[in-house]
């Protein structure tokens, strides 16, 4: 199941306790791919940005929605990643969404 873009061009894909979030410009796609660990708990296993997109802010602009979403569906998300484990770090404004 996919969700329509939002506002910055992130869409959503989920099915069967695994998804990922989806950016596309240009012709270049970023993701961020994650799992469920339970229900109360989402596991960031690994972001992906093209060479074309870095330095776009592609890559925080993924990490954010996750946080956004796991807010919203009252998540943690645990850092396997460890791109999103960098962003957690930098951002202690996000420190309520994260399991660490």
């Amino acid at each position: 199941m996919a969700d329509a873009p939002d506002a910055n061009g992130i869409a959503r894909e989920h099915r069967d306790g695994r998804g990922r979030y989806v950016l596309v410009r240009d012709g270049h796609e970023a993701e961020l791919t994650y799992r469920a660990l339970g229900d109360d708990r989402i596991v960031a296993e690994h972001t992906g940005v093209p060479r074309e997109m870095g330095g776009t802010g592609a890559g925080k602009a993924l990490v954010a929605r996750l946080v956004d979403d796991a807010r919203a569906e009252g998540v943690r998300i645990v850092p396997a990643c460890s791109f999103v484990d960098a962003m957690r770090r930098r951002h202690p404004d996000w420190a309520d969404a994260f399991a660490v």
